[in-house]
């Protein structure tokens, strides 16, 4: 296999081409580029450098970064947060705990269901053993 050397790659990439678009029903010349390969890697990298700019700037510069997970930077946001998330966990615990005792209460003497279910359920208790000391 021959070995591609700096300069025959250099002559490849600066050769230039022509690339023609046509009306297809008339054989009609549209527009023409002259171009090589070198200016089309160079125009892609440059718009893709662009596109990668651009969406970091939307994403810094607006409320955009609220959105990313982790993305908060301020100390006293992320505590803020925190905090909140604390409170919030800490009333549902209540509103469990009330709930739970709102059906004890309608389950039972608030519905004149004033029985009590005794548990009669017999516990064995092992003798104690007669020590001898």
């Amino acid at each position: 296999m021959a070995k591609l050397d700096a300069e025959s790659t250099l002559k490849r990439l600066r050769n230039r081409y022509r690339l023609v678009v046509m009306n297809d029903d008339t054989y009609e010349e549209v527009v023409t580029f002259k171009l090589s390969r070198l200016s089309v890697y160079i125009m892609l990298s440059t718009i893709f450098v662009l596109l990668v700019g651009l969406t970091v700037a939307l994403i810094v510069f607006t409320p955009l970064k609220y959105y990313i997970p982790g993305a908060t930077t301020d100390y006293q946001t992320a505590t803020e947060l925190r905090q909140l998330k604390y409170k919030v966990d800490e009333a549902d615990r209540e509103i469990r705990l009330l709930e739970q005792y709102n059906e004890g209460l309608t389950k039972g003497p608030l519905k004149g269901n004033n029985t009590v279910v005794l548990d009669t359920t017999r516990i064995n208790v092992p003798k104690a053993e007669a020590s001898d000391d």
